[in-house]
């Protein structure tokens, strides 16, 4: 308002107010204050409502009659005496205008009947009671003109109210529910205290303030204690009516409110039963006493042990050579025709790799880790196929940091602390960052804006761009310029002042439910789409309830999701590409005020792709790293001038070459047969088979290096002859680790299933190759060894011939001399979907759902309710929302929402709420005797669609369109197939959190089913099931421990039954074998517990890795020992821990040690902790387990010496 038009109006207020002294006013019984209507109040510039006052009128109380009787009878039924005794101090049109301002706030308290008359009572009192003078003290009147004469008409008055009465009536409302949102209906009605700090005496002041949009006058509820007469004028006394507890049944025979209106109203219900106490010993852990027990009996039967063995000495022989002369034949033959072999292998691994044109790489989460059969994965098609699958969510989290704060000095709300990010510059910077997105379709030949994707709630069918459902702090100012940048003078308690956009602000932060603030703005708080926007989705980092302090602003978008096979899913894939793109552009930005994080829907598979494309290097670094160890490592080295003639490049480059070979062979035949790949297994698959395949290579070639040819032996039968001492060891990893794979493939979850059998095939093919085309190679490779040829000069030669003696290398006279011989001296919003079956529009059917009056005291939301009070236990936060329970109020005749047309072309249809006139005078239902509205069977089906497709508005906010449309799936012939309720999680945090809610959802789904099918008419399959969009991720943790017991108990049955088939039936070693790689895995996951790595799909296709990779560790030192012909088990383990020790260590721990390392540096943290951390540990715990833990176990329990193996030490493991 302008400086000149203000002192216009005062002067005018001067002109025409006048004061009226309670002094010339005589409180009486029987005398009215005021009496009929004289036209719009004067003082109100913008309201809701038309604000219709009262005109002053001291005289006696009227008697009522006819219609008049009537009308009040209905309206305020506790002013009724009978029709010949009942008088009032309102007209018939006061009455109407009382009537229709009553019927807003019925529409929210109408659930609760006791609440809605006392709402009722105090205004009854006040505008029509007889004795109207005892309680009214008219203190503002001005003159106006109505119907062309003037009038004294009523602008303010005070009300003088026992605090008695007001505390009962405001204790019968505070808890009663909205069901679209599970708030409370008294925060709206509490300005900006909101349900947290509303008092009877803020519910009053509210309500009668005129700033709020629906008050016609000012009115000053002065709330006295009993007998205190304090400022009160002569002759008046404060109105003590009876007001009804929200358990008591209201005088016209309206029933008691619900449990979920009403505490009082509550049946008793028991606590959930008590956490069970911790397994204790004599106050101690319990499990620690036990393991601690199990610890000394294990060393006491190893002493034991010790002491029987020196008395008994038992032996046993064995023939293990027909394996062997099997292998030497294949290996002699193999490398005989090594271009022939060579070429064969490429063919067969072409053909295999050829199916690669096939391949379906798997990105979807969901595909990913959720079985298609699961349950969570079976809920989740259900609810996308009836609902559409959940909205998606694209976030910015914005923070200004550095920006000094300051203090804002406001008319209405005193001093408030304003941080420095909620400042107007920065909300003018948001506003225009969000407005930025649009962007040319393909899919729909023209410019695609946010309109185009939007989740709009209210106008789902055409939505504009106003309609789409953005949540962020401008939505308070519904994200208009003219609205930021308003001002205006206003006066409070003679005090004027400028209010502008920060005073609004502070407002709607604490009521954001409402349509105008208190403010001379007179702005609503309400969202350009229609909703509230509460300011936890606008505001963060703040503490309490201090939301101008908040130190980040939130914007969220929210957009309709659709099936991948629809167009538009890639529209909102697009829509989602360009907001990360400008955001990103903006953040580079560096005249940009915020620093923020963000996230699209897409973000989590885009991240997956992303980090995978940028760790791509680390991979490829990680391999050169191996290879170049491996070629160096590989090499003899006997004199400088040999250095390329020795060296084993090309060696071990083939080496790489077979592992790539057979990865690639996997993954063709597979997506030949259409099982489809993952990211996860192009990652792990090839470190894996690398790891199994470098450590057989290590072994044969440095085995063939250490030996020396024999007199009259070809160079192919010195090949064959070592591949025979070494290939038995080779096929026994192998082949274990490949049927371990096999099994794995019995999982349930995708990931792990796919990752099973891509591995298995692959380690089978890695050792296929090396029997055959890597034979090849070092045939070919020794050839032109023993010719003196340089490796990659293979044209050059040198004089040095090789010496014709076994080469040790490093490692082994190491092991020989120092380690062994040391060693062995060292001792993570959730609906509840209904699905086909259940009759709901039976009087049972709504009773057995609902939670207003007269529903069932546990029905489903009911159960939900109870549920809610204990959140630490059932993890759920506030009652479900409930479409059936406003479907019951909008049906209401007591509020406004469900009329009929009466005359025209539209007579009988249904009439919107918004439509004013004489032309919708009938409502939907007649008014029942006992307050509890139940439709019949047929007018449920009729007005059901009406409701669902009816936007809410001021006159009816229970219309379902928005909150309810999509909730409600029908076939046909009008039978509910398909429903939700939307309750919320409390605040979940980690995997165990999640799990847990997701459990304890089930077990009250459950509960709900078991009750809802013994209602007359519902199906015996009738099911109601939970859903959120993160079941499907945590679901894996419900049988996670099971899955991964019965996964790597499958792994470890194929290592120990093939270590004893291919040791010759011997039990003993085998089980040596298992128990180590045992301790391996378990190992592993406590240290997984210790460096803060969760148990979930990946770890578990990670433990079953380690199954594979400890058997390397593990089974080639067992086979070595098992075969050494040293007289004493000490002896035969030092030779093992030197020969085989030197290999695994040289072939594996050596291998697979650089590669990791380096994944140190890779950016996406599932690789930095489940294949760095977690493959560093199953590499350092196997080499552990392997060359220092298995050497001592197998010099105390190993098999004594096979007669057979030792008749010649040619069979033996290398010549000695």
């Amino acid at each position: 308002k302008s400086e000149a038009g203000t002192n216009s109006v005062q002067s005018e207020l001067m002109k025409n107010l006048g004061e009226v002294a309670s002094s010339e006013v005589e409180h009486r019984p029987g005398y009215c204050a005021f009496y009929d209507e004289c036209g719009h109040n004067p003082t109100v510039e913008e309201s809701l409502i038309p604000p219709i006052v009262p005109c002053l009128n001291y005289s006696r109380a009227r008697q009522v009659t006819g219609e008049h009787y009537r009308r009040l009878k209905q309206v305020c039924p506790m002013l009724d005496f009978g029709e010949s005794n009942t008088y009032a101090c309102c007209s018939l049109q006061q009455i109407a205008s009382l009537e229709t301002s009553l019927t807003l706030s019925k529409a929210v308290l109408i659930r609760c009947p006791s609440c809605a008359d006392n709402f009722a009572h105090l205004y009854c009192a006040t505008t029509c009671s007889p004795n109207q003078t005892l309680t009214v003290n008219v203190t503002k009147v001005m003159n106006v003109t109505h119907l062309g004469r003037p009038r004294d008409a009523v602008v303010a008055y005070q009300a003088y109210i026992s605090s008695t009465f007001a505390e009962g009536a405001f204790q019968s409302c505070k808890n009663v529910r909205i069901p679209a949102t599970g708030g409370f209906a008294i925060a709206t009605m509490c300005g900006r205290y909101g349900s947290k700090l509303c008092t009877a005496q803020r519910w009053y002041d509210f309500q009668g303030d005129t700033s709020n949009g629906l008050a016609p006058l000012d009115i000053d509820f002065r709330l006295l204690k009993e007998n205190d007469t304090t400022g009160v004028p002569e002759g008046m006394i404060p109105y003590n009516g009876r007001a009804l507890g929200c358990n008591e049944n209201t005088t016209t025979g309206g029933m008691a409110c619900s449990c979920q209106d009403c505490l009082d109203s509550c049946p008793p219900v028991p606590p959930p039963p008590p956490l069970p106490e911790p397994f204790r010993i004599q106050g101690m852990n319990g499990f620690l006493v036990i393991s601690i027990i199990l610890l000394c009996l294990l060393i006491c039967a190893f002493v034991v042990y010790l002491v029987v063995s020196y008395y008994v000495k038992s032996k046993n022989g064995k023939n293990l050579t027909f394996m062997s002369r099997q292998f030497q034949r294949w290996g002699t033959l193999m490398a005989s025709y090594p271009f022939t072999v060579l070429l064969v292998a490429a063919i067969i691994v072409v053909v295999f790799s050829v199916g690669l044109k096939s391949i379906k790489l798997t990105t979807d989460p969901v595909e990913l880790w959720s079985a298609p059969n699961s349950r969570a994965r079976q809920e989740k098609d259900f609810h996308d196929k009836h609902f559409t699958p959940f909205f998606r969510t694209n976030q910015l989290i914005l923070t200004a940091p550095g920006r000094k704060g300051h203090l804002y000095d406001s008319l209405l709300f005193g001093k408030q602390n304003f941080s420095g990010l909620i400042s107007k510059s920065l909300i003018l910077e948001l506003l225009d960052l969000q407005r930025k997105i649009q962007f040319w379709s393909e899919d729909l030949n023209r410019t695609a804006t946010l309109k185009d994707v939007c989740y709009a709630p209210l106008n789902p069918s055409n939505p504009s761009l106003t309609d789409c459902a953005v949540n962020s702090l401008p939505q308070y100012f519904q994200n208009s310029l003219d609205n930021i940048n308003a001002k205006v003078n206003m006066t409070e308690l003679g005090v004027t002042q400028e209010v502008d956009w920060r005073d609004h602000l502070i407002y709607c932060l604490n009521s954001p439910l409402s349509f105008k603030d208190i403010t001379d703005l007179g702005m609503s708080c309400m969202a350009d789409y229609g909703a509230p926007v509460f300011p936890f989705l606008a505001v963060g980092g703040y503490k309490s309830d201090e939301y101008t302090n908040a130190e980040a602003f939130i914007l969220t978008f929210s957009l309709n999701n659709y099936l991948r096979d629809n167009p538009k899913f890639k529209v909102a894939l697009q829509w989602e590409t360009e907001f990360l793109k400008i955001v990103q552009d903006y953040q580079r930005n560096p005249k940009a005020n915020f620093t923020f994080a963000y996230m699209a829907e897409r973000s989590l598979e885009d991240e997956i792709n992303r980090t995978t494309a940028e760790d791509i290097p680390i991979f490829m670094i990680s391999y050169a790293v191996i290879f170049v160890y491996i070629a160096v490592a590989l090499g003899e080295y006997s004199s400088c001038k040999r250095l390329l003639v020795d060296s084993k490049f090309l060696v071990g480059l083939g080496g790489i070459l077979v592992v790539g070979c057979s990865v690639l062979a996997s993954m063709g035949f597979y997506s030949w047969i259409g099982i489809p790949s993952s990211l996860v297994i192009l990652q792990v698959v090839p470190f894996l088979v690398l790891a199994v395949g470098a450590d057989n290579i290590f072994i044969f070639v440095l085995e063939y290096q250490r030996d020396a040819r024999r007199l009259g032996e070809t160079r192919e039968e010195q090949i064959g002859r070592v591949l025979g001492q070494v290939a038995p060891s080779m096929l026994l990893c192998s082949l274990s680790e490949s049927v371990c794979f096999f099994l794995g493939a019995l999982s349930t979850m995708p990931a792990v299933k796919s990752f099973a059998l891509y591995a298995a095939l692959a380690v089978l093919m890695d050792f296929v190759l090396q029997m055959t085309a890597f034979v090849a190679l070092l045939s070919l490779d020794a050839r032109r060894q023993d010719n003196n040829r340089c490796e990659l000069l293979c044209c050059v030669t040198v004089s040095t011939r090789r010496p014709n003696k076994p080469n040790e290398g490093f490692l082994l006279p190491f092991m020989r001399k120092y380690y062994a011989p040391v060693l062995l001296h060292l001792g993570v919003p959730v609906y509840f979907v209904t699905k086909k079956g259940y009759n709901f529009s039976t009087v049972a059917g709504m009773d057995g759902v609902c939670s207003s009056v007269g529903c069932d005291q546990f029905s489903m939301t009911q159960k939900i309710r109870y549920a809610t009070d204990y959140p630490e236990r059932s993890y759920m936060a506030i009652p479900a929302n409930s479409w059936v329970d406003d479907f019951i109020d909008w049906l209401n005749p007591g509020s406004k929402c469900c009329r009929l047309y009466t005359s025209g072309p539209n007579a009988g249809n249904f009439c919107p709420a918004n439509i004013t006139g004489l032309s919708c005078l009938k409502k939907c239902l007649a008014n029942p005797s006992d307050g509890v509205v139940r439709p019949t069977m047929e007018e449920f089906n009729r007005f059901l669609p009406d409701f669902l497709g009816n936007r809410p508005n001021l006159q009816c906010s229970k219309g379902g369109l928005g909150a309810y449309d999509t909730a409600v799936v029908r076939d046909q012939n009008g039978e509910i197939i398909a429903t939700r309720f939307m309750a919320y999680h409390t605040p979940l945090t980690n995997s165990q959190e999640f799990t847990a809610a997701l459990l304890k959802a089930r077990e009250l789904a459950k509960k709900i089913t078991s009750d809802m099918r013994k209602i007359p008419g519902t199906s015996p399959d009738f099911e109601v099931f939970p859903y959120t969009i993160t079941y499907v991720f945590y679901e894996q943790y419900l049988t996670i421990v099971k899955e991964g017991l019965f996964n790597i108990s499958l792994c470890l049955l194929p290592t120990f039954v093939v270590c004893c088939l291919l040791l010759g039936l011997d039990l003993r070693s085998g089980l040596l074998n298992l128990i180590t790689i045992i301790m391996i895995v378990v190992d592993t996951v406590g240290v997984m517990t210790l460096w803060s790595i969760d148990y979930n799909a990946v770890a578990l296709i990670n433990l079953v890795t380690a199954v594979g990779i400890s058997v390397e560790f593990v089974s080639h030192m067992t086979r070595s020992f098992a075969l050494s012909t040293k007289m004493t088990r000490v002896e035969r383990a030092k030779e093992a821990t030197a020969t085989m020790g030197s290999a695994v260590f040289a072939g594996v721990a050596m291998t697979n040690l650089p590669g990791i390392l380096v994944l140190a540096f890779a950016k996406a943290q599932l690789i930095q902790i489940f294949f760095f951390r977690l493959n560093l540990v199953i590499t350092l715990l196997g080499m552990a387990h392997g060359l220092v833990f298995l050497p001592v176990l197998l010099s105390y329990f190993g098999m004594n010496i096979y007669r057979c193996v030792a008749v010649t030490p040619a069979a033996s493991y290398g010549n000695h």
